[in-house]
C-alpha cells in the first residue's frame, strides 16, 4: 500500500484485524474510507464514532463509497458479492488482501510479527508496551484493544509511532507465509483453526523469512524451527530462560537470571507471555530490568482475562478464549484465584464448533471441580453460508457425559440474572467466546445484575 495522498477503502473496516490496519493508516494523516455490515445496521455505533473521530471517512456497504479509491482492501472472510466488491471490479480497482498490506507494513522498516496458536494479542501488547516505555515510539496492528490506548479514546488496537512496528500476525487463514519482518515470533503449537501439521508449515516458512531472528518458544512441538532462533521458556534448554515461576492468584511472577518479573495476569500462561515479550525487547536492545518494569505497569487487552467488575464478593471476568487450549488456560487461571467458577462459553462459528468437539469434551472435564458449572451457549453466526449440522447443545451433552455441570443455554439474554441469582461471595463468573461483540456487554450486564451484597 503505497503511502501517499490517494484513498484507500477497506472493506468490513469494524472487523478486528481490517479496522487496525484502517486506523494505523488514518492516524498518519492518510485517506482512510470503509464500510461495514454491522455499522450500516447500527450495531457498534460507539465504533463509527472512534473512527470518525481519527479522520476515517464511513459509507454504507452499498458500492458508494469505492469510487475514486486508488485501492479496496478485504480479508479472506468477506464475501466476493459485496456491493463494494462488485463495484470496486466494475471500476478496475485492485482489491488488495488485509494480508499483502501488513505485510507491506511489516517489510517497509523495523517491524516485530507475533505468531502462534494462542496468546499473540497479549504478547503484542506486551512487546509493544515494553518499546513504548524504552522510548522507541513503536507503532501497533493487533487483533486485541489494549487498556491503555482506550485511556487515550482510541478502540486500542493500532497506533501510529516512527519507531518499529509491532503486530499481530495470523495464521488461520494461511497469509502467515506472506510476512517477512525483522522479527518474528512463534510462541506456540495447538490445534486451532487448522491441523497442526499445517500451521507447522506455515512457521517453517514465516521464520524463514525473518530478516533478523527468529523467537521461538522452548517447546517440544516447535523443535523444528530452533535452529538459529532465539529461544524462551521454563525448561532448562532456553536461551532466555525463565525461573522460580509462581502463577497462584491474581498475578505471576518469574525470575530472568537475577531480575524478577512481576506480571499483573493471572495464569502460567500469561508469564510464558511475559517472557516472550521480554525476549522481543532484548532483540530490540531494552534490557531486562526495563522489559520487567513495563510488564509490571502493563495494564492488559481488552477481553484477555479483563475483570470487568466486582460486586457482593462476585468477580466478573471477561476473555476472548475460544479454542480448548486457550478455554482450559482461561479456566485453570479463573480457578486459581476463586472458589467457584461460573462460567459461559459462546462457540465462534459453525466451523469451529465442529472442529474443537471432541478436543472440548477432553479438555474442560480436566479443569473444572465439583463445584464449577458452565453454560454453552448457542453458536454465533455471523453471516454467510454455514453448514449448520452441529449445535451447542452437542457440546453442552459432551460435557455433562464426561460429568461436567454442563447446560446448554438457548436463550442468552436470560443468563446475567440466572446466574447473578446463582452467584455467592467468593465465585468468579467468567464470559468467553470470540467474534461477537455482543458478548462484552453481556459480561457488564452480569455486573449490573449482581446484588451489591453477597446472598
Amino acid at each position: 500500500m503505497d503511502e501517499d495522498t490517494q484513498r484507500i477503502h477497506f472493506v468490513g473496516i469494524a472487523g478486528t484485524g481490517m479496522s487496525a490496519l484502517a486506523q494505523h493508516r488514518a492516524l498518519g494523516g492518510l485517506p482512510t474510507s470503509g464500510s461495514d455490515r454491522a455499522l450500516d445496521e447500527g450495531a457498534i455505533d460507539d465504533e463509527r464514532g472512534r473512527l470518525s473521530a481519527i479522520g476515517v471517512t464511513l459509507h454504507p456497504q452499498d458500492g458508494s463509497g469505492v469510487a475514486g479509491a486508488a485501492q479496496v482492501v478485504a480479508s479472506t472472510a468477506i464475501e466476493a458479492a459485496i456491493p463494494d466488491l462488485a463495484e470496486a471490479r466494475d471500476l478496475g480497482i485492485p482489491i488488495v488482501h488485509r494480508a499483502d498490506v501488513l505485510a507491506g507494513l511489516l517489510g517497509a522498516g523495523p517491524s516485530v510479527a507475533i505468531a502462534g496458536t494462542s496468546g499473540k494479542s497479549t504478547v503484542t501488547g506486551m512487546a509493544f508496551t515494553i518499546l513504548d516505555e524504552a522510548g522507541r515510539d513503536p507503532g501497533l496492528v493487533t487483533g486485541g484493544d489494549l487498556i491503555s490506548l482506550r485511556a487515550r479514546g482510541l478502540r486500542g488496537n493500532a497506533w501510529r509511532g516512527a519507531g518499529p512496528l509491532v503486530a499481530e500476525a495470523d495464521e488461520s487463514d494461511g497469509t502467515l507465509i506472506k510476512h517477512s519482518p525483522l522479527v518474528g515470533v512463534v510462541l506456540n503449537l495447538h490445534r486451532d483453526h487448522m491441523e497442526p501439521e499445517r500451521v507447522m508449515e506455515q512457521f517453517r516458512t514465516f521464520t524463514r523469512q525473518t530478516r533478523q531472528r527468529a523467537v521461538v518458544a522452548d517447546d517440544s512441538e516447535l523443535a523444528p524451527l530452533r535452529d538459529g532462533a532465539l529461544t524462551f521458556g521454563f525448561g532448562p534448554d532456553a536461551e532466555i530462560r525463565g525461573t522460580d515461576l509462581t502463577a497462584d492468584g491474581p498475578g505471576s511472577q518469574f525470575s530472568v537470571g537475577g531480575t524478577t518479573v512481576r506480571v499483573p495476569l493471572p495464569g502460567a500462561h500469561n508469564a510464558s507471555n511475559a517472557l516472550a515479550a521480554i525476549a522481543v525487547g532484548l532483540t530490540m536492545d531494552v534490557d531486562v530490568a526495563s522489559a520487567a518494569r513495563a510488564i509490571e505497569g502493563f495494564r492488559g487487552v481488552a477481553r484477555r482475562f479483563e475483570v470487568v467488575g466486582e460486586r457482593g464478593g462476585v468477580t466478573v471476568v471477561d476473555d476472548f478464549a475460544h479454542n480448548p487450549t486457550k478455554i482450559a488456560a482461561t479456566l485453570r487461571a479463573a480457578r486459581s484465584r476463586s472458589d467457584r467458577v461460573l462460567a459461559v462459553f459462546q462457540p465462534h462459528g459453525f466451523a469451529p464448533a465442529r472442529f474443537m468437539r471432541e478436543e472440548l469434551g477432553q479438555t474442560v472435564p480436566a479443569v473444572l471441580g465439583p463445584d464449577d458449572r458452565i453454560w454453552i451457549s448457542e453458536i454465533h453466526y455471523a453471516g454467510g453460508t454455514a453448514s449448520r449440522d452441529i449445535s451447542s447443545r452437542d457440546l453442552a451433552d459432551d460435557l455433562r457425559a464426561a460429568g461436567v455441570d454442563a447446560t446448554y443455554l438457548a436463550d442468552r439474554d436470560a443468563w446475567p440474572q440466572l446466574v447473578s441469582d446463582l452467584a455467592r461471595p467468593g465465585d468468579l463468573v467468567l464470559i468467553m467466546g470470540a467474534r461477537d461483540p455482543g458478548l462484552a456487554e453481556l459480561a457488564r450486564r452480569v455486573v449490573h445484575c449482581l446484588p451489591a451484597t453477597g446472598s
